[in-house]
Parts: structure tokens; C-alpha cells; sequence
């Protein structure tokens, strides 16, 4: 919202945000789309460069609407990534320097582990049952992970 807003005049902030918020309260992702594109086109009128912003932003903006339902109420908002970075970044803030490569992964690392174990332990951030449903599919095509080790 922010990078759209940047390309309008502070006045008309409001009506355009009030625009783009009725994308978000669609029910299906072709809704949303259809929404989208129709607000897009409306804007574009008066502002080119927010018409184009928001057909380049329209696939990453709308990508949460691909969930079920139940999931979108928590995917549409970056709220625990940023939180999670503000917890990498200060720890890492704690030790300052670090040596090599390998003790910034192991770090972010170790933080990424404990703040999963957290998750699990203390949040029902999502219903189980419904993350079973998205990831079965992926376990079945899923191939393992291949990591070869950096030559010294």
C-alpha cells in the first residue's frame, strides 16, 4: 500500500487507499483479480505510474488469495516476518563482528530453530488440519534438499 500511495499526491491518499482496500475484501482470488484490475485501470487515468506499480505488484500482492480461506487472515500481513528479522537482527547486533560466513548462518541458524520451537509450542497462528492440507501435496512431489559445502 505504502509503494502505491507513494506515486499520489498526500490530498488524494484516502479515496486511493479506500480504492485499492476493496481488492483485499473480495472472496476468491478471481475476484480479487478481476477487482484488481479494475482499480488499476480507474487509477491509471489519473496517475500512469501508479497504474503501472500496481500491474507489476499485482501478482505478489494477491499471492496470499491462492490459500484457503482460514489462512488468509494471517498471510496477508507481514506482521511476524518483521518481527522475525527484528529478532535476527538483534542478535546479531549483540555479537557485533562476526568471524566468517558460517557463525552468521549458525546464528540465524540457532535463532530461526528456537524461534520455530516458540511457534509451535505457544501460537495456533494457523489450524493444523489445514496446514496438513497444504503440504501434503508438496511432501509427495518434494525432492530432498541437496547442499554441497563451500570449498575452503
Amino acid at each position: 500500500m505504502r509503494n502505491a500511495l507513494a506515486y499520489v499526491p498526500k490530498g488524494q491518499n484516502t479515496v486511493v487507499a479506500a480504492a485499492i482496500r476493496q481488492v483485499f475484501l473480495q472472496p476468491d482470488h478471481a475476484a480479487a483479480t478481476q477487482v484488481w484490475r479494475q482499480v488499476a485501470d480507474q487509477l491509471r487515468t489519473r496517475w500512469p505510474k501508479l497504474g503501472a506499480c500496481m500491474d507489476d505488484a499485482e501478482h505478489d500482492v494477491l499471492a496470499y488469495m491462492t490459500f484457503p480461506e482460514q489462512h488468509r487472515v494471517k498471510l496477508h500481513s507481514t506482521n511476524p516476518l518483521e518481527r522475525l528479522n527484528k529478532e535476527v537482527k538483534r542478535r546479531a547486533d549483540v555479537v557485533g563482528i562476526f568471524p566468517n560466513e558460517d557463525s552468521i548462518i549458525r546464528l540465524v541458524g540457532a535463532v530461526l530453530l528456537e524461534q520455530n520451537d516458540e511457534y509451535q509450542l505457544q501460537h495456533r497462528y494457523m489450524q493444523i488440519e489445514g496446514m496438513a492440507a497444504l503440504a501434503t501435496p508438496m511432501i509427495e512431489e518434494a525432492q530432498p534438499l541437496q547442499i554441497t559445502p563451500k570449498a575452503a
